[in-house]
């Protein structure tokens, strides 16, 4: 059976007013698994986080019924995203998703693996080139992403003839939700689990969003990895807020802990932008309290991603308007790896509708990026 070819529309689109829903929309539209029209609709009718949620559903039953399928599979992921973790209906929706997504690609080649870690498993999908192999890619998201969201990139870079292995590490997808493997920072221990299990020793890590910080700190460990590609993290999640932020967050966790968490706490009443973060990290790292929570983000810092041990080639790729992460970071990111066989950065501007978080508003450009590096 033939697969699924993607399209990697050029262009960030004001879907909406609010950078909150209009990155989202854009990233589906991006990524090759929604239409203009769709997101253009939603984006006019988008006021909160249940219009959001139940538009999102109202979208894939449309999808459903025209037997758009792709469609369908990822606006349930878009509404599962910004359900809150205490929903029911959150459970219920990725579900959904992880139904549809598989019923459609299955039959494309598209393999399925369960790793064994810990008490439970990390899962895998594998797609490979119709030729010969150039080389294998290892490829995973960040901090609240699903492998399967990723799968329009491991076709491109198949197609490009490569295979390729993605896999949800501690944390992320069904790792967290139906094997209970809550975040690690240790980012090594889940890849040396992967390249044990393929049996591999030379493979180019590619880590994306907060990914692109775990990527780094798998390779100053692992050896097997020989090149790296690290695409919209920080060097330090600490130090991404100004000055006068950091200091004040470190002065109440210091000094009023009780306060702090009982604040955090009343604000998940609140549902807004917050509210979500906050959950979601006490989600993924299975940590009652949102202060410490936040312990595990103020551990990825520089001084835990060891990049004075890198000494692979690394390729870092940063949007100059990053709303997520701030420019500030890429240039310490360079600086800190002292010891890299080779350091490429590229920035990319308004000029390269690739300014944003990730490069979403122009997918094509950055994976050309990544693609010319590797060769």
């Amino acid at each position: 059976m033939p697969k699924t070819e993607f399209k990697f529309p050029v262009g960030y689109q004001n879907f909406h007013k609010d950078q909150l829903f209009n990155y989202q929309l854009n990233r589906w539209y991006s990524w090759g698994y929604a239409r203009y029209e769709d997101m253009e609709e939603a984006g006019l009718k988008i006021d909160n986080f249940q219009d959001w949620k139940n538009i999102m559903i109202k979208l894939a039953k449309i999808a459903l019924q025209e037997e758009r399928l792709i469609n369908a599979a990822f606006y349930y992921r878009a509404a599962e995203f910004y359900t809150f973790s205490h929903d029911p209906d959150k459970e219920i929706l990725y579900d959904k998703f992880g139904d549809l997504f598989y019923n459609i690609f299955q039959n494309e080649g598209l393999e399925r693996f369960k790793v064994p870690y810990q008490d439970g498993f990390l899962p895998v999908i594998k797609t490979s080139p119709d030729g010969e192999s150039k080389g294998t890619i290892i490829l995973h998201g960040g901090f609240d992403s699903y492998i399967e969201e990723f799968y329009s990139w491991m076709w491109y870079f198949s197609s490009q003839g490569y295979e390729v292995i993605g896999f949800e590490g501690p944390g992320q997808g069904a790792a967290r939700k139906k094997y209970g493997i809550s975040l690690d920072i240790e980012w090594e221990k889940p890849t040396a689990a992967i390249l044990n299990y393929f049996n591999l020793d030379n493979v180019t890590l590619i880590g994306i969003s907060m990914g692109g910080w775990f990527c780094l700190r798998a390779a100053a460990f692992e050896p097997r990895i020989k090149k790296v590609i690290a695409q919209g993290h920080a060097l330090d999640y600490m130090k991404i807020p100004n000055i006068l932020a950091q200091k004040m967050l470190i002065f109440f966790i210091k000094y009023f802990p009780n306060f702090s968490n009982k604040m955090a706490l009343n604000n998940l009443k609140k549902g807004d932008m917050e509210a979500w973060t906050t959950s979601n990290l006490m989600y993924i790292t299975d940590i009652k309290m949102p202060l410490d929570a936040m312990e595990i983000a103020f551990r990825m810092n520089e001084e835990n991603m060891h990049p004075e041990k890198i000494k692979q080639d690394v390729l870092l790729l940063s949007g100059r308007q990053d709303h997520f992460i701030g420019f500030k970071m890429h240039k310490k990111q360079v600086d800190a790896l002292i010891n890299a066989k080779s350091v490429t950065d590229r920035v990319f501007t308004t000029e390269d509708q690739a300014q944003n978080h990730c490069q979403v508003g122009n997918t094509e450009l950055a994976l050309e990026t990544m693609l010319e590096w590797l060769k």
